[in-house]
C-alpha cells in the first residue's frame, strides 16, 4: 500500500470481520479502514494516544462518534499548538457539551503535548519513538482469535512503553491504554484470523518501513 493512502473498507455483505466491528457503519468503516494500519503521521499518533487516554471507562464508539468535536476543540491534535494551551482553554474545553468533559483528561493531553515535543526533540520525531516498541514477529501469538485477544490486554511491549511514557511525564498512558494505542496505529496487527482484513492490514505493515 503506498505511503499516505487508506484501506478501503471491505463490503458489508457477507464478510468476516473482528467481533467487536458488529453491524454499527461507524465501527466497520473504522475496523476497515483504520484499525491495524501502520501510522507514522505524529499527528495522527498523538491524537490516537490522547483519544485512547479520554476513552479509559467508556466505549470507543462513544470516543469515535466524538472524534470530530475532539479535533475541533483541540486544534487536529498538533500537538505543537496543544502544548501551548492557556487555562482559559482548558476551561473552554471542560464547558464543551461536545467532547468528554473529563477536567483531568484534558489537562493530560495538554500535559502530553508539552512531553510530546520533547520526544520529537529527541527522536526527530513521535513517530520515531514509538516504532522502537514494535514487538518482534516472533513474540506474536501464531494464530490470533477473540479468546486469544481477551487474554492479552497488554503485552511485554505496551508495559515497556507506558513505563518509559511515565518516566518522562506523561499522564493517562497505563499499559492496556497504551496497547489498545498499538493496535489502532498498526504496530501489531490484532485482526483475528478469519477477518477479511487481516491480510490487507498485513500488506500495509509489510510495505511499511518503520522509522528509525
Amino acid at each position: 500500500m503506498a505511503k499516505g493512502v487508506v484501506a478501503e473498507p471491505t463490503p458489508l455483505s457477507a464478510v468476516n470481520r473482528c467481533w467487536w466491528a458488529g453491524a454499527d457503519p461507524i465501527y466497520i468503516g473504522y475496523h476497515d479502514r483504520e484499525w491495524g494500519f501502520p501510522v507514522r503521521d505524529d499527528r495522527r499518533l498523538f491524537e490516537k494516544i490522547c483519544l485512547e487516554g479520554f476513552q479509559a471507562g467508556l466505549s470507543w464508539r462513544t470516543i469515535l462518534g466524538k472524534r470530530e468535536a475532539f479535533r475541533a476543540g483541540f486544534a487536529n491534535f498538533e500537538f505543537e499548538r496543544v502544548a501551548r494551551f492557556t487555562q482559559r482553554d482548558i476551561e473552554r474545553l471542560v464547558a464543551d457539551a461536545a467532547i468528554v468533559r473529563h477536567r483531568g483528561k484534558i489537562e493530560s493531553a495538554r500535559n502530553n503535548a508539552q512531553r510530546a515535543l520533547d520526544l520529537v526533540q529527541e527522536f526527530g520525531s513521535l513517530a520515531a519513538y514509538f516504532w522502537r516498541f514494535e514487538p518482534a514477529a516472533s513474540s506474536r501469538p501464531k494464530r490470533l482469535t477473540r479468546d486469544v485477544l481477551a487474554g492479552m490486554p497488554t503485552s511485554a511491549e505496551s508495559i515497556a512503553l507506558s513505563k518509559d511514557l511515565k518516566r518522562r511525564g506523561w499522564t493517562f498512558v497505563g499499559p492496556t491504554t497504551v496497547y489498545a494505542f498499538m493496535q489502532a496505529m498498526g504496530l501489531v496487527n490484532d485482526h483475528v484470523h478469519d477477518c477479511a482484513t487481516r491480510a490487507s492490514a498485513q500488506d500495509a505493515r509489510a510495505a511499511f518501513t518503520p522509522p528509525r
